[in-house]
């Protein structure tokens, strides 16, 4: 019988994270880190990429890749997926966390029925398309190793409308693509997961409720919200450590084509 510690264990693993420099995914690749994990960070962010790499190296002695790659690109990801080999010879998680949501750009609040082509087909090619081709070229390789791990990490408003009620004038609510690409994701990962039965490739997703952030969030905002989940506040980022060890490693290994749902009981009221 493994020991719980084991169960957990992703020492000397190759783990690409999509999405890496984000407030999340940094998160994401410090926990991976701390287990021992080998990450790829893909990320377009080079800066925040690059700090990053330097503080994981230091912190947790891992062997850490930067990779400045645009998943939406087919080309940049074949590049990734093959210095990812060259560098550690396989591939052992893949984790499809990017997401593109560019709150700065002003057109991103536009109504529905006003809502510019251009940039619904931007988010189109960015989030589906990058997910598509992660998915692929890495499936590729997992296929000949006869064994994987792909979690994809989706978000509440993929399984459940967007309440209008607790935004108002905040600017904070997700647009339509948003609800589109990330409940295109959880159906994504039964069809691979199904696809790749017997195969030894686990596909699952990991769905998260919101998580706090006193830059972007007022008040108002975060108590409405708070309000509407059973635990009665919003997710740390914390909040997410043991799904993703879990979701990462053997301890899920009878798991798959499967949708975690963490959103402090958000959707089971």
């Amino acid at each position: 019988m493994n020991s719980s510690t084991n169960l957990f264990d992703l020492k000397n693993k190759t783990v690409i994270l999509t999405g890496s420099a984000g407030r999340l995914g940094s998160r994401f690749a410090e926990v991976l880190s701390n287990v021992g994990a080998n990450v790829v960070l893909v990320d377009i962010d080079e800066q925040k990429n690059s700090k990053l790499e330097k503080s994981l190296v230091k912190k947790f002695h891992t062997k850490p890749m930067l990779s400045t790659t645009d998943i939406s690109n087919q080309d940049q990801v074949r590049n990734m997926v093959k210095n990812t080999l060259k560098k550690y010879g396989r591939i052992d998680v893949l984790i499809n966390n990017a997401h593109f949501l560019p709150r700065d750009d002003p057109r991103i609040d536009t109504s529905f029925e006003k809502y510019p082509l251009d940039l619904w087909e931007e988010s189109m090619q960015k989030n589906m398309i990058g997910l598509f081709l992660c998915c692929q070229e890495v499936g590729k390789v997992m296929k000949k190793q006869s064994k994987g791990v792909i979690l994809n990490v989706s978000s509440i408003y993929g399984i459940q409308g967007s309440d209008q009620r607790i935004y108002g004038n905040s600017k904070l609510n997700t647009p339509s693509f948003y609800a589109l690409t990330k409940g295109g994701m959880v159906n994504f990962t039964r069809y691979l997961a199904a696809y790749w039965n017997r195969k030894g490739i686990r596909v699952n997703t990991l769905t998260l409720g919101g998580v706090r952030d006193n830059k972007l969030q007022n008040k108002n905002f975060i108590q409405k919200y708070s309000q509407k989940t059973m635990i009665g506040r919003m997710a740390n980022k914390e909040d997410y450590d043991g799904a993703i060890l879990f979701l990462c490693s053997n301890a899920s290994s009878y798991m798959t084509g499967s949708n975690l749902v963490i959103d402090g009981g958000w959707s089971a009221w």
